[in-house]
């Protein structure tokens, strides 16, 4: 089971968002018969078998075994990874292209960015399981709070020139190493929702 899967067919997409599968889906991050799910999701088993078999056409849901109960064979199935994110590529007529935006400042190339890195992450998380091979990546996540918006803005400035010089300093411009694609974000964070307190 993969830890995350990026679903990139469209008709994959579709199956995996109704709330039912969605459902199921998350049950089945332990193996389970159509049985046990039915009891766990208040459906009838007949109902839940039709909704795995849409799982099980579009890889979703993975066979772990199969047992016999007299004259029945009970398949036991299970979610193929314990998460799952919706490439744009699911939605490629209409997904976010960053070549159609300059603007570093702009927050519709950073959203552009971000949906090109699913995609690519999503296709070389795929390769590497199949080739059973770790995946070479890095990423930081990291909160700051600026006094000012100027300070904001020279903190950016700052950024930019530290990481091009690094990208200067490391890239090989005769183009024999393995290419790697970096992404810098800053962007405000979400605000918290605000905790009442009953104390």
């Amino acid at each position: 089971m993969l830890d995350i899967e990026v679903i990139e067919d469209p008709a994959a997409a579709e199956a995996s968002l109704d709330p039912i599968r969605t459902r199921i889906l998350r049950e089945l991050a332990e193996p389970a018969s159509a049985t046990q799910l039915a009891a766990k999701v208040g459906l009838p088993r007949q109902k839940v078998n039709y909704h795995l078999k849409a799982l099980e056409a579009h890889r979703l849901v993975e066979l772990v075994e199969e047992r016999k109960k007299g004259n029945v064979t009970e398949r036991v199935v299970r979610a193929t990874a314990a998460s799952y994110l919706i490439s744009p590529a699911a939605l490629a007529s209409v997904a976010p292209d960053p070549h159609r935006f300059s603007d570093r400042f702009s927050a519709f190339w950073l959203l552009a960015l971000a949906s090109r890195t699913v995609q690519e992450m999503g296709k070389l998380i795929a390769g590497s399981a199949a080739a059973k091979k770790k995946l070479a990546s890095f990423a930081i996540d990291a909160d700051i709070t600026f006094r000012t918006a100027a300070d904001r803005a020279a903190f950016a400035e700052e950024l930019g020139v530290a990481v091009t010089r690094l990208v200067a300093k490391y890239h090989d411009g005769g183009g024999a190493g393995r290419r790697h694609r970096l992404i810098v974000a800053l962007h405000p964070a979400l605000k918290e929702a605000s905790r009442t307190s009953n104390t």
